[in-house]
């Protein structure tokens, strides 16, 4: 087929409905397949052949770049590229590439007499996403039917982890051993029995807002940078982030956290909070909630300057007793209590007291910043069950800046009597530690960096699950780190890390 012939194939989705339509006024039977398409392979190719037997024009639909789910690096190949090779196939009429996350609302315009899909598909409990049975009804209510083919099967995805180099040299190597010990359907089905965990997540509310801005230069007549402000959004973050992380992954999550009655927020705190988190709040008149004003350039989310809105002290007396009445009343009655640190005044020495005396099983996380640096170290909490903290701070922490971080982690664990114990380490990935079982270290599973901020928060929120249900620190890290690997594409905490991107993640690195 020529050149020409071949881009006249692909259409966008209206101009796609029109044509079906004309189609159908004809008689025509339309059938159409959907999906990402990024290693076109022989299945594929027989997928397509035993589609176009069941009508008379094959319509190929494909999923838009953003919205491959698949994890960083996926696609390899972009939409235009897999577009262009699908339009190259004889049995493939036309081609177009879906504007929207699903097939759903490509279904309701086209109106296929058949939906075609594979028969992985067959079986709905495997679907990870429980798309199949939305496409089924949009399908019917267009008048079509659904059919799974059953032609040889093939994995773009593993033949991509096979025979490409999608992941970094370090992240292939540790994928190859990793494999052989788990599967993803096993790490998927233990990630969803933590739905029966009781959470209580406690620590300080932080309102994010990025500012941008474009730099404009010096000031002619002053020694000022210059910058022409365009517009400004804001995130929950702190333990709010923390609290909606792992709020995805664990049925009843509560959340103790304190406010500043000095504009305090909370009806924009409130609204980004997720339906299963239940809040109690706490109120102090000498702050406001705590603000973080960052001014962005957008062009890169380079971080200009920042301007803090916050008091360090610890709340005044009668607040604090009247939080530390509360976890102490409360803290027994959960299976997890994370204490999500950032030092920014509310957990003080009174609180870590009772956080520590009264949970069954607390997970911790301090922070340091440049308001508590030296003073919010991992070390003011006499015990933990579990520790989670990155190596700038646990150096810090012991006083050490170029020791042994595997003795420094001993030496961490030991003095707070510690089960389990997470080193992150950025570019370097993570390591983790147990007594029984040794160190465990994973490397980083993306490069991809967009905006680094809250990514901590979401490692700490899912891995502390993790290790509250008691899975291997092998398993954690590398669950972690695909946490980490997606919580660092998403702009500082505009969206929480979840479930189902994060399986679809898990399968695709361990095909």
């Amino acid at each position: 087929m020529s050149a020409a012939k071949t881009s006249d194939k692909i259409k966008t989705i209206d101009e796609l409905a029109k044509i079906i339509a004309g189609l159908k006024k004809k008689d025509k039977k339309v059938v159409l397949c959907h999906g990402v398409f990024d290693l076109l392979h022989p299945g594929h190719i027989k997928h397509f052949a035993a589609a176009r037997r069941e009508g008379d024009v094959l319509a190929v639909t494909l999923t838009e770049d953003r919205y491959v789910g698949k994890g960083p690096g996926r696609p390899v190949f972009n939409q235009r590229l897999r577009a262009e090779t699908l339009a190259e196939l004889e049995t493939v009429d036309y081609v177009a590439v879906n504007q929207w996350p699903t097939a759903v609302e490509t279904l309701k315009k086209l109106k296929p007499d058949v939906y075609v899909k594979g028969s992985d598909y067959a079986d709905r409990s495997r679907d990870l996403t429980g798309e199949i049975n939305r496409e089924e009804e949009a399908v019917k209510a267009g008048g079509g039917r659904i059919h799974f083919t059953d032609e040889i099967s093939f994995s773009s995805t593993e033949l991509l982890n096979v025979h490409f180099s999608v992941y970094h040299e370090e992240a292939d190597r540790f994928l190859k051993d990793f494999r052989k010990k788990y599967s993803a359907d096993r790490i998927v089905r233990m990630m969803k029995e933590l739905k029966k965990l009781k959470v209580l997540v406690v620590g300080d509310p932080i309102i994010d807002e990025y500012h941008y801005c474009q730099p404009m230069g010096k000031a002619w007549k002053e020694t000022v940078i210059t910058s022409r402000y365009i517009n400004r959004e804001s995130f929950a973050g702190g333990v709010l982030a923390t609290a909606n992380h792992i709020a995805g992954f664990c049925g009843k999550v509560d959340l103790v956290s304190c406010l500043g009655e000095e504009n305090t927020q909370e009806e924009f705190i409130r609204s980004k909070l997720k339906s299963n988190i239940t809040p109690k709040f706490f109120y102090r008149d000498d702050a406001p909630t705590v603000t973080k004003r960052r001014y962005v350039d957008p062009a890169f989310l380079s971080k200009m300057f920042e301007v803090c809105f916050l008091n360090t002290r610890t709340p005044p007396p009668a607040v604090t007793k009247e939080v530390c009445a509360y976890l102490e009343r409360v803290c027994p009655q959960y299976d997890l209590v994370l204490a999500s640190d950032f030092g920014n005044g509310f957990i003080g020495p009174e609180m870590v007291k009772t956080l520590c005396g009264q949970s069954r099983y607390l997970a911790v996380n301090t922070q340091t910043n440049s308001a508590n640096t030296g003073f919010n170290l991992i070390t003011r909490y006499p015990r933990a069950d579990y520790v989670c903290i990155d190596e700038p701070e646990i150096r810090l922490a012991l006083s050490d800046k170029y020791g042994s971080l595997e003795e420094m982690i001993i030496r961490v664990a030991e003095r707070m009597d510690c089960k389990r114990v997470t080193v992150t380490r950025g570019h370097q990935g993570s390591l983790g530690y147990q007594p029984e079982t040794g160190f465990c270290e994973v490397p980083v599973l993306s490069r991809e960096v967009v905006d680094r901020i809250g990514a901590g928060d979401a490692y700490l929120a899912v891995t502390s699950a993790c290790v509250a249900a008691g899975h291997p620190m092998d398993m954690v890290g590398f669950v972690g780190n695909a946490v980490g690997a997606l919580a660092v594409r998403i702009v500082c905490n505009r969206e929480s890390v979840e479930p189902v991107p994060l399986y679809k993640f898990i399968t695709a690195l361990l095909k």
